[in-house]
């Protein structure tokens, strides 16, 4: 899996996370600076250890 950053229509910047088939598992909302971004996949990777699964079904 890995984190994708690129520059939408509007110029802003975007994530995706990606699996290691290519497919992709999320998509972030539009940042804009890069560097907000690159935030937000840091405040991902630090917390999703302890996130918990809510099972709404």
């Amino acid at each position: 899996m890995h984190f994708e950053i690129y520059k939408d229509k509007a110029g802003e910047f975007r994530f995706r996370i990606k699996a290691t088939n290519g497919n992709v598992l999320a998509l972030s909302e539009g940042y804009k600076a890069k560097a907000s971004a690159v935030n937000a996949i840091d405040r991902i990777k630090s917390d999703a250890a302890s996130a918990e699964t809510t099972d709404n079904s």
